[in-house]
């Protein structure tokens, strides 16, 4: 993608609560928080094709957005069937009062050409009740190969003018897939669309792989492999399906690896002649600095997104929980202090939260707590819900939920941070341990 024109900018937001439906007497905008938000009404009529080619292009570009938006749970289409008005041109003056009559308070329109293999996106913002267009346009060209990027691209430039959020939609997972029978399940590494489309398969099902993690630039990603018959940590590059083994030495298994914000260096558990503690790696050296040094088990290490300080699990209080510590070792301290056990935790993108997964009294639950363990919030409860993994704007988890039962199997869910908007995220197969990218360049 390239030819960023302008920025668009669909008016301010905003309309909270239960108010955002009804009709607007001030600038659009969604104001998120901890309260039920009515969906905001939007309109995008399929794109107008300024070119032969670009027929097909500009129905599914359109398409798209809309699932973006509406997947959110923050907007609600107003259906193709209702529409009063028919936009047969990009530059055709809009009738909003047929807009109004459907209660559309935003509008989204935009054209599609195609020349050989390039093709171009343009696109228009309305505020429907102020009658007016919204500043500026947003181009996007590059290959017909990449058409859903451009309208993940368009979707996010949507999203965030209208939430003050960076958006999400132009991101990738990676992922477990699983197939077989539960005693018998077949994993290898997988890549898709933050919406479960254009699933990529990295790695074979010939050996046990778990927790694959993305890079800080998302073009690599680690995870642990028993391809040699015990757990060693592997890196591999997307783009090229490259990778080599990081070794931490004979006789030692290494897993729960993830990246420093640097991208340079990695923190992981390593489990020697009976005791598992934090270490960290640099990838290209091989250098190893040991983090922790107790009986206990630490593991399921998470760096702070300014790479200060590092959130991890351990049993060294006598049963899971949550501690904090300097990036480079030193004295931790606990955060998680509710009923229960607590593991996999992860810092959020912003650096305000930590997520994590929680077992008591019999289930499962994903949460989110401040980063000084204050305001703990559960946001899901199941038979076995884990391994939570952030959004990169910090407003959605993705997790892991497994159904019980011989016949039971792994997908993915996805929950906003507010527990609102709780749905499963389509894959081929069985699904485990996703691993949010940030967004694409």
């Amino acid at each position: 993608m390239r030819n960023i024109l302008a920025a668009l900018v669909i008016g301010a937001s905003a309309l909270a609560g239960a108010g955002a439906a009804a009709a607007q007497t001030g600038p659009l905008r969604i104001e998120i928080d901890q309260g039920v938000i009515e969906p905001l009404p939007y309109a995008v009529p399929d794109f107008v094709p300024e070119t032969p080619a670009a027929a097909e292009y500009a129905t599914e570009i359109a398409s798209v957005i809309a699932s973006d938006l509406s997947g959110t749970g923050l907007f609600r289409e107003v259906p193709a069937s209702a529409h009063i008005s028919k936009v047969a041109a990009f530059d055709a003056p809009v009738k909003f009062a047929d807009w109004k009559a459907v209660n559309a308070q935003a509008l989204i329109t935009g054209a599609v050409s195609v020349t050989g293999n390039r093709l171009t996106v343009r696109f228009r913002g309305y505020d429907v009740f102020a009658e007016k267009e919204l500043e500026t346009a947003l181009q996007f060209t590059g290959t017909t190969d990449g058409w859903r990027r451009m309208a993940h691209k368009v979707a996010d430039a949507i999203y965030s003018e209208i939430t003050g959020e960076s958006g999400y939609f132009d991101s990738r997972v990676v992922y477990v897939s699983e197939s077989g029978p539960k005693n018998d399940r077949r994993k290898r590494l997988a890549v898709m669309d933050y919406d479960g489309a254009n699933v990529q398969y990295l790695t074979n099902s010939a050996s046990i792989v778990l927790a694959p993690r993305f890079s800080p630039t998302g073009d690599r990603v680690l995870y642990t492999s028993y391809e040699s018959g015990f757990p060693q940590i592997h890196v591999l590059d997307v783009g090229q399906v490259q990778r080599k083994v990081l070794s931490s030495g004979d006789g030692t298994m290494s897993f729960a690896p993830r990246f420093a914000p640097d991208g340079r260096t990695v923190v992981y558990s390593q489990t020697q002649g009976g005791n598992t503690d934090l270490y960290s790696m640099d990838i290209e050296t091989g250098a190893k600095t040991r983090l922790t040094s107790a009986p206990s088990i630490e593991t399921a290490p998470s760096f702070s997104p300014d790479g200060s300080q590092i959130v991890f699990e351990s049993d060294r209080s006598g049963s899971q929980q949550l501690y904090v510590m300097p990036a480079g070792g030193g004295e931790a301290r606990r955060i998680s202090f509710g009923q229960g056990r607590y593991g996999t935790p992860v810092w959020s993108p912003r650096g305000d939260m930590v997520a994590f997964t929680k077992q008591n009294k019999g289930r499962f639950h994903i949460g989110v707590m401040r980063t000084d363990g204050s305001e703990e919030r559960l946001l899901t409860a199941s038979f076995l819900d884990e391994g939570p993994t952030w959004a990169p704007n910090g407003r959605v988890i993705m997790f892991t939920r497994e159904s019980q039962g011989s016949a039971g199997r792994a997908l993915l869910y996805s929950v906003d941070i507010t527990g609102r908007n709780l749905k499963p995220v389509k894959t081929p197969d069985g699904a485990s341990d996703p691993s949010w990218s940030p967004l694409q360049k």
